[in-house]
């Protein structure tokens, strides 16, 4: 009886058991989350008391940092301010030992500019190039040059002083009228002033480096003087015409224009009034010869009492002859007819040469005022930036 009992009790437990179940479950979960929220907190609790050990390191590290680099700051002031009072005694030093050496660099590099550019330009260059280069390098140096550059320099004025009055003849790179280089070619040098080759003057290009012959020369007795002094000998005396100016004259003598050129320049208006003035000299000069004949026969005549129709006053002093017998009256009505008749072909052709001499000056005017109005339609057209559109009707306006 009392196993039976106890079987029973045994097997009422677990269905009491399972009835609960739920409810169980619920606290063992409420104790379980409670117990993750516990162990949750205290892990973060020990993750923060690491983290302030940590951060108060870092800090502590960070000061001691701090405090080197104030250190290490306070250290380079004190030098930078050391450097300073040696760097301004250093340079006072270095002026009171350069003395007049500052002042001497300054002048060294403004002669060293100055002849850079008179070497460049020197017709000696054709000859002996390659002597700018050394001056633009001085010239643009910051240092003090050296004793043995300026000897240099004290050499290369003085060889282009002396060069300046020889006349040499050497071999050189030309190029020609027609743009072809031709090189070797036999040149002779008048100084600093001319150079000439074959009868030609040439010019000295310093940009390029090379020689050039002028596109257009002086005049004939000119290139005769060139061709004669490359001819002459060691020791001759020939004549040269030397331009002082150094190309400059010889320049502006090129480009004056040809008889030519100026009549062209002149265009229609031109043309006109030289025909005007070519006619009427030509007609004068027939008058005047006519006049002349006329005149040596009316001389011829006064040397002779008898009248001779060949001549003007042959015929007057024949009407007097005719009519010896007549009145004072009629005999001056007479005469006055025969010297009308006679003044009017010495007078010919007057009145021509009188409008002539009052139209060519109309005419000139004339052109002058085209050429303006060609002028003032180029400044329209082209505005005033080239010079060279308005030349035209300058030109003609002249």
């Amino acid at each position: 009886m009392t196993r039976l009992l106890f079987a029973l009790l045994a097997l009422s437990i677990p269905f009491a058991a399972s009835a609960q179940s739920p409810l169980d479950e619920l606290l063992n979960q409420v104790q379980q989350a409670a117990q993750d929220e516990q162990r949750i907190d205290q892990e973060r609790l020990q993750r923060f008391i690491r983290e302030r050990n940590n951060q108060r390191a870092l800090l502590e590290e960070a000061r001691a940092q701090l405090q080197a680099e104030e250190q290490r700051s306070d250290r380079l002031r004190n030098e930078f301010d050391q450097n300073e009072l040696e760097l301004v005694e250093l340079e006072t030093t270095l002026d009171e030992r350069m003395g007049n050496l500052g002042e001497l660099f300054g002048v060294v590099r403004q002669v060293a500019g100055d002849m850079r550019g008179n070497l460049q330009d020197s017709m000696v260059s054709a000859q002996l190039p390659g002597r700018s280069e050394f001056f633009a390098e001085l010239a643009e140096r910051r240092e003090l040059p050296t004793v043995t550059e300026l000897r240099r320099m004290w050499y290369e004025m003085v060889r282009e002083i002396a060069q300046s009055g020889k006349v040499v003849e050497f071999t050189s790179d030309v190029i020609n009228a027609d743009g072809v280089l031709e090189q070797n070619r036999e040149v002779v040098r008048v100084g600093v002033f001319n150079v000439v080759s074959n009868g030609k003057f040439l010019q000295w290009d310093g940009d390029q480096g090379l020689l050039i012959e002028l596109p257009r020369q002086p005049a004939g007795r000119f290139q005769s003087m060139a061709q004669d002094l490359q001819d002459a000998s060691p020791g001759d005396v020939v004549d040269m015409a030397v331009d002082g100016s150094m190309g400059a004259i010889l320049a502006q003598v090129v480009r004056s224009p040809t008889i030519g050129e100026r009549i062209r320049q002149g265009a229609e208006v031109g043309y006109v009034i030289i025909a005007l003035g070519i006619f009427g000299v030509l007609f004068a000069l027939w008058r005047g010869i006519v006049l002349t004949i006329k005149g040596n026969a009316i001389k011829r005549q006064l040397k002779r009492d008898e009248a001779d129709e060949g001549n003007a006053l042959g015929r007057v002093l024949k009407v007097y002859q005719d009519n010896p017998d007549q009145d004072v009256e009629t005999l001056e009505l007479k005469l006055d007819e025969a010297i009308l008749r006679e003044t009017a072909p010495l007078e010919s052709g007057l009145p021509l040469i009188k409008v002539l001499y009052v139209v060519a000056p109309l005419i000139g005017l004339l052109g002058t005022v085209v050429g303006m109005i060609v002028t003032f339609q180029q400044i329209t057209l082209f505005g005033t930036g080239d010079p060279r559109m308005m030349a035209g009707g300058i030109s003609m306006a002249l």
